[in-house]
């Protein structure tokens, strides 16, 4: 009896092992960018497997955080997948097929309320430093006077500066660095009232969540959480109406964040673009974006180190 059951454990064995060792080649992060008309959005997907049968994964539209794909089909060199909506208008499913080839994809998607969208994808890059990292000189990116040095995008511009203090008083345009970065330290101080919602983005891709948090789970959608990956291990906020800090280390993609000087995330690696980044091009250098199309938000003191 117990050689019978070897010889049918056997050949079980070694597909699991085969299964583990050569993984689908769709199996990764990729970055994709999708078109509609004359529009364009970022987007991303994540594909893994889950035991020898099934593969699952993450998608992140053009907004909202990270969702889980239950399961992943796939056909040959063709997949598709459908979840429920999130911020999307509509009470479908999102639904979304593609080609792979090599390390590029295309495919279409439909979104729940009926309209459909084209869209490519690339995949993305490791960003995985090999060398010890040497900072350079402190930049001040905001010199407490006037917008110099930064731009807006997305709508009217309702960036002010008062008393030293960059405002975005109302709901209105996203506010960008004009210089760019790749690896750096951020030191940035901030303030909001009572219920508002605000953000940075690193790079102008991944946003750390500037949100009243003061009593809540530390979750990745709230108060210095990497919105929709990484969450906090504390809540650190203080009341709205004071003002708070954030010292941000990023390295390609690891993060560490520390809020109000109490390190909440340590050196934790954001696997893709967040909801609302400006592209999903994650191999470039990006601006700081501070968005300023949700509630009032006051900033001041933001100084970068780069890296050389």
């Amino acid at each position: 009896m117990k050689r019978k059951t070897l010889v049918y454990l056997i050949p079980l064995l070694l597909f699991a092992v085969t299964a583990f060792t050569q993984p689908n080649p769709l199996e990764g992060r990729w970055d994709l960018t999708v078109k509609q008309d004359t529009k364009e959005w970022p987007s991303w997907l994540e594909v893994r497997h889950s035991g020898t049968h099934t593969f699952i994964g993450r998608f992140v539209s053009g907004g909202g955080s990270a969702r889980p794909v239950s399961k992943v089909e796939i056909n040959g060199d063709k997949f598709s997948f459908k979840i429920p909506p999130q911020w999307e208008s509509g009470d479908g499913d999102l639904q979304l097929e593609g080609t792979l080839s090599g390390n590029s994809m295309k495919g279409t998607i439909v979104y729940p309320d009926g309209k459909s969208a084209t869209w490519e994808g690339q995949r993305a890059p490791s960003l995985r430093s090999t060398k010890k990292v040497e900072w350079g000189k402190a930049i001040t990116l905001f010199n407490g006077k006037d917008l110099q040095g930064w731009n807006t995008k997305g709508g009217a511009n309702q960036w002010i500066v008062e008393a030293g203090v960059l405002k975005s008083p109302k709901s209105g345009s996203n506010l960008y660095s004009d210089q760019s970065f790749t690896d750096f330290k951020l030191h940035i101080e901030f303030r909001y009232p009572k219920g508002s919602n605000s953000g940075i983005y690193l790079r102008g891709r991944y946003e750390v969540q500037v949100a009243d948090g003061k009593g809540l789970e530390p979750w990745d959608d709230q108060f210095s959480g990497i919105y929709g990956f990484v969450e906090p291990i504390v809540m650190t906020a203080k009341d709205a109406g004071e003002w708070q800090t954030y010292d941000i280390t990023l390295v390609g993609r690891v993060v560490t964040v520390v809020a109000n000087g109490e390190t909440v995330i340590s050196n934790a690696v954001i696997p893709g673009i967040t909801g609302g980044a400006m592209n999903s091009k994650e191999g470039e250098p990006g601006p700081f974006m501070i968005q300023g199309d949700h509630g009032p938000v006051e900033y001041r003191n933001i100084v970068v180190t780069p890296a050389k």
